[in-house]
């Protein structure tokens, strides 16, 4: 049999992740089976197998897809010139997640709240995933920092508070999303604001 090219085997295992993704959007992780991913591939058992050894293998990689999502797109927001305001900023986030849910066989926003259940179920997908927001909050404190460097926040601001905020605001916006309703960066923006007013009282 003729090897496979790295391009090939790459397609076929995002082929694999991607029909995952279909499932568990549809059942849940755990009401879904590996038949169940393996008919949705139109492969063979044994071809599947050979990317996934298991629906562990499965879940673990659609976390750490989601989480890549999220990096990368604070990558982007970083390496930009001039550099996203804290508007803008919040624009990126609705806007990505607005793309993980617009596919039609599979809403990745929804995937990753089963994802956050799994790792609190699993100690080593929880440290992984752990690991990672540790790795964003500090991609939003540099953005906080450079924020005040171009009085974009006030002088005495303090990055890390601004970080944990824009951390915290991230699951919410999946949570109401799927729950409650669309919220828009320009009212995440005034909302921020008014609290900002309230916090300096007295």
């Amino acid at each position: 049999m003729p090897r496979l090219s790295a391009d090939l085997l790459a397609q076929r295992r995002h082929h694999i992740l991607t029909s995952a993704w279909s499932c568990f959007a549809r059942a849940g992780f755990h009401a879904t089976s590996m038949d169940d991913v393996v008919a949705a591939t139109g492969m063979s058992t044994s071809a599947v197998y050979r990317y996934f050894a298991s629906k562990d293998d499965l879940i673990d990689a659609t976390v750490d897809e989601a989480l890549v999502l999220v990096r990368d797109l604070f990558s982007q927001l970083l390496a930009r010139e001039p550099l996203p305001t804290p508007h803008e900023t919040l624009r990126a986030l609705t806007e990505e997640l607005h793309r993980r849910s617009a596919h039609p066989r599979y809403d990745l926003s929804q995937i990753v709240i089963q994802g956050w259940a799994e790792a609190l179920r699993r100690p080593e997908l929880r440290e992984r995933t752990r690991t990672f927001y540790l790795e964003a909050q500090a991609h939003l404190a540099e953005l906080a920092r450079r924020w005040i460097g171009d009085g974009q926040l006030p002088a005495d601001a303090d990055p890390d508070a601004a970080s944990a905020l824009l951390l915290a605001l991230m699951p919410g916006l999946i949570v109401t999303h799927q729950l409650v309703a669309e919220f828009s960066a320009d009212t995440l923006t005034r909302g921020l604001a008014a609290l900002g007013g309230a916090g300096h009282r007295t």
